[in-house]
């Protein structure tokens, strides 16, 4: 079945100030330093990132003199991250058709938050393939497919034993739920489709085309609980129970 609607466009006014830059998001607290200090972005060094949403990681990699460019299939997105950094080389265009970029023109292509949202698995990972030289790397970012699957996978807590747990009704099934991007307005206006995938589907097309698994973290919340009688199994379930899945890969010669 092909969605009409994976990407973000339709909240791209609104994508930075309620997801990316508000004070304590998890993209500025866990994804930003652990994602600068992975890719290690220096002068010289040619990185893409698709999916790439309004520029925010893709201009945290220029800051540090990396050579970059960034890809999105939402046009309105790549408007407003033409506005963030106008020297920046930005492309509207999907993951699996990476038009603009010519074959081993890259040494690191990063997707984050993004694989999840594009149908096309496969396609996006043999286009990572194609643009990146060889030993060059494919690093990208999760929504855990372990703890956190749309739709089928929730908090609860045990009373009797003052445990917090998370409760998972589906793991090795694939499935595509519709997002509400910004519940609390009117219903069903914007929304995106999140794909669920088990690890071992993204390992086996990692391998399909010509990579090999290098570095793997998985990436816990930052935040504290406030004071109450929950508090203590609620911040023990938040270093239990990871956010984000970091995969790295790198392309075999």
């Amino acid at each position: 079945m092909a969605y009409k609607q994976t990407g973000w466009g339709k909240v791209a006014g609104e994508y930075g100030n309620s997801f990316i830059e508000k004070e304590g998001s998890y993209h500025a607290t866990v994804i930003l330093p652990n994602l600068l200090r992975v890719v290690d972005p220096k002068p010289g060094m040619k990185i893409l990132e698709v999916g790439c949403g309004d520029g925010y990681f893709t201009s945290a990699f220029a800051q540090k003199g990396a050579q970059v460019a960034g890809s999105d299939i939402a046009r309105e997105m790549i408007e407003h991250a033409k506005k963030r950094e106008p020297s920046i080389e930005w492309h509207t265009a999907p993951a699996d058709k990476l038009d603009f970029a010519q074959d081993a023109s890259f040494d690191t292509v990063v997707v984050v938050l993004a694989l999840q949202n594009i149908e096309n698995l496969s396609g996006a990972i043999a286009e990572a393939s194609r643009v990146l030289k060889a030993g060059g790397s494919l690093i990208f970012v999760l929504n855990h497919p372990v703890f956190r699957i749309p739709k089928r996978s929730s908090w609860g807590f045990d009373e009797e034993n003052n445990v917090q747990y998370r409760r998972l009704d589906a793991y090795l099934s694939e499935s595509a739920e519709e997002i509400d991007m910004d519940p609390g307005k009117e219903s069903g206006k914007r929304t995106t489709v999140s794909f669920h995938r088990p690890l071992q589907l993204y390992i086996k097309v990692l391998a399909k085309h010509g990579f090999a698994v290098t570095g793997f973290e998985e990436w816990i919340s930052n935040k504290k609980s406030q004071s109450g009688p929950r508090q203590k199994a609620e911040d023990i379930a938040r270093k239990e129970f990871p956010l984000f899945l970091m995969v790295k890969a790198q392309k075999l010669a």
